[in-house]
């Protein structure tokens, strides 16, 4: 066992105003103070449990982003109003004009049109490579290189990136490894791994419901305080703040992750192995004939399982259509993009989340034009679910 992101939250005591076991919800965009020089302490970023404003800090993101920094190891956390929101404002604090990014080419569909199209508006180049070839990562590096980006297993071909390797070559660069851990919450601790920075879509598996879009970004006490600084930090400049209410919310699931977590990857195990016995070309961490079986299993936090993802490739657009229909009439699960929740959802990734990738890239990376990403969802009789898809098939 690596480590226990599970205790690390249930060991927090987080209070309400009034004793009550959950911490009270804030329902204010701006604060009082008794003294003006309190005010501008804090306006300068000064004093400790004091706030200014809501688009700054206030309590309810306070208590999250301390339950996420104490499941992720890192002295502090951030919280946004989305997960493209903590990619772009990480980023962009890291980053300016002139400087370079490393990548993963496999990677999330706006988190590539973002590097891809936008970034270079600004002088800021990027390199895709193929992440899990460190000597393509390695050579891909140049003097102005201030980070590496990547996902600890990337969407859709759930790649495995090896985050130590990956750190070391950073670190010998003077750059920074900047992780997005949104696939596996608890499974993988990145920090902990040698990540410089993690950042989540929390609207996937640590909210759990698909009822919010929110954004974690997990570091040192440095970069957190740089990001919000009211002068030159991203986040609170570009303001992309969550409601309190929210917070409060996914506060309260979080509590439940290392369930569902455990629950999400041995459902999509057993599907993983029924299928590939039934003969189809399944991509699952946790298979043993899976190419990164092996580092994955290495790295991970094993009472976690291998995932709740897995991808099928039915080789062509046409029967991944049919199959995600009659699995939805069925009663597998939705067709639908997102991931992590209670229903099993499932998309044609070339032609949803991953669409902002150009076909030939699409191509050039091994995403088949028929490829289905399944988010295997928290049925308590998976054996009738998986007769479901086989009846689908």
């Amino acid at each position: 066992m690596k480590s226990d992101p599970a205790k690390r939250i249930y060991d927090i005591q987080q209070f309400g105003e009034f004793g009550g076991v959950n911490p009270s919800i804030t329902d204010s965009s701006t604060y009082t103070f008794l003294e003006g020089e309190t005010m501008e302490e804090t306006f300068l970023g000064h004093m400790e449990g004091c706030f200014l404003y809501s688009r700054h800090w206030n309590p309810s993101n306070k208590y999250l982003a301390d339950a996420l920094a104490a499941m992720e190891k890192t002295e502090s956390a951030w919280i946004t109003s989305s997960g493209m929101a903590a990619i772009t404002c990480s980023l962009l604090q890291v980053c300016n004009s002139g400087d370079h990014i490393v990548t993963s080419v496999t990677t999330y569909g706006g988190t590539y049109a973002f590097l891809k199209n936008w970034l270079p508006k600004y002088n800021i180049e990027v390199s895709f490579v193929d992440i899990t070839k460190l000597e393509q990562v390695k050579a891909a590096i140049r003097p102005n290189t201030k980070v590496i980006y990547t996902e600890t297993v990337t969407n859709p071909l759930l790649q495995v990136s090896d985050i130590p390797e990956l750190a070391k070559i950073a670190h010998d660069n003077g750059a920074k490894l900047m992780v997005d851990n949104t696939f596996t919450p608890m499974i993988f601790s990145p920090a902990e791994l040698g990540a410089d920075f993690v950042v989540y879509s929390m609207t996937k598996f640590i909210n759990g419901k698909n009822d919010c879009v929110a954004g974690a970004i997990c570091g040192s006490n440095e970069f957190i305080a740089q990001l919000s600084d009211v002068n030159d930090g991203t986040a609170m400049l570009l303001g992309p703040v969550l409601d309190p209410l929210r917070s409060s919310s996914i506060l309260k699931n979080l509590h439940t992750l290392h369930l569902r977590m455990k629950q999400h990857s041995s459902n999509a195990l057993y599907v993983s192995q029924k299928l590939e016995k039934l003969g189809l070309d399944v991509k699952y961490p946790g298979l043993e004939s899976f190419s990164q079986h092996k580092l994955h299993s290495n790295l991970m936090n094993k009472q976690f399982g291998y995932g709740g993802l897995l991808a099928i490739d039915f080789k062509t657009e046409q029967n991944a259509n049919k199959i995600m229909f009659k699995m939805q009439q069925a009663g597998v699960g939705y067709l639908a993009v997102s991931l992590g929740y209670f229903r099993t959802l499932f998309s044609c990734s070339g032609h949803s989340t991953s669409s902002e990738i150009p076909a030939e890239v699409q191509k050039e990376m091994g995403l088949s034009d028929g490829l289905v990403r399944l988010s295997v969802g928290l049925d308590n009789d998976i054996e009738e679910v998986f007769e479901k898809i086989k009846s689908c098939l």
